[in-house]
């Protein structure tokens, strides 16, 4: 399920464009260590270049406009693949020790870690963050399309910063060398800004997937039902760094987080 291209983030994502084109396009006529390759070679860099922000640009509209993991129906979660051991599960948790809460907006039943978006108007199967710059809901099935947007973006922005940092040019007078390199200090103003959100964003995900934390609970664990009761060090849903990193990256299909919130109580039945 994807959103329609023309939704609410319609204009975000005119911003995002037009502001990358607008970047690639001052880096791409300046001259700059973009070109300083020889002979046969010299369109090799400008071209991987261009590819690589057009990947980025891809990414950043496919987690735009994906599905996060919205809650469509009251479905039985228990059907669902398990993180708990890693197969297929077949048999039921105990009515008794799950209790699935009903959404006071949509009023479907919440599965454990969903939670409800105002602006998306949907619950979303675990929810870390509504982002305001790609519109959409951070949830259990475009996190890592983020993810890999964050990271691949950060590379990009990496190389633009030294292709913008090599394109200036010295001049005798102040004025003059405003004139020469006004678009390009544009540029890597922008450049810098980017940078400097993208690195802080991917940081920080990447270290609450390794403690198997969402933003949301990593920001309200007072506030969350299901984590009230455990300490402010205490996770219940992380399994060690490795096996968090494992699941996140190499794990496909919802989750039913309730097994893996029970899987100690489950483990000695």
């Amino acid at each position: 399920m994807f959103h329609s291209l023309w939704g609410s983030g319609c204009g975000i994502r005119t911003v995002h464009t037009l502001l990358t084109c607008g970047v690639t396009l001052v880096l791409l006529l300046h001259d700059t260590d973009l070109y300083s390759q020889e002979d046969v070679w010299i369109h090799l860099q400008p071209l991987v270049f261009v590819l690589m922000v057009t990947f980025s640009t891809a990414l950043y509209y496919g987690v735009s406009l994906m599905d996060p993991g919205y809650v469509l129906t009251d479905g039985d979660e228990k059907c669902h693949p398990s993180l708990a051991n890693g197969e297929q599960e077949t048999e039921s948790l105990n009515p008794s020790t799950v209790r699935m809460r009903r959404c006071g907006y949509c009023l479907l039943k919440q599965p454990m870690r969903a939670r409800h978006c105002k602006s998306c108007q949907h619950c979303v199967r675990r929810y870390d963050h509504h982002c305001p710059w790609i519109e959409n809901c951070v949830g259990e099935k475009n996190h890592r399309v983020f993810i890999l947007y964050l990271t691949f973006q950060l590379l990009v922005l990496l190389w633009a910063l030294h292709i913008a940092w090599s394109g200036f040019h010295s001049a005798v007078a102040w004025s003059n060398w405003l004139r020469i390199n006004l678009f390009l200090l544009g540029a890597l103003v922008v450049i810098g800004i980017f940078l400097v959100v993208v690195t802080l964003l991917l940081v920080s995900h990447l270290y609450l997937i390794s403690c198997n934390v969402t933003t949301w609970e990593f920001m309200s664990h007072h506030r969350i039902s299901y984590l009230k009761q455990c300490d402010s060090d205490t996770n219940p849903f992380d399994r060690g760094i490795i096996r968090n990193l494992w699941s996140f990256f190499c794990t496909c299909g919802n989750v039913v987080w309730e097994r893996v919130y029970f899987r100690d109580t489950i483990n000695s039945v």
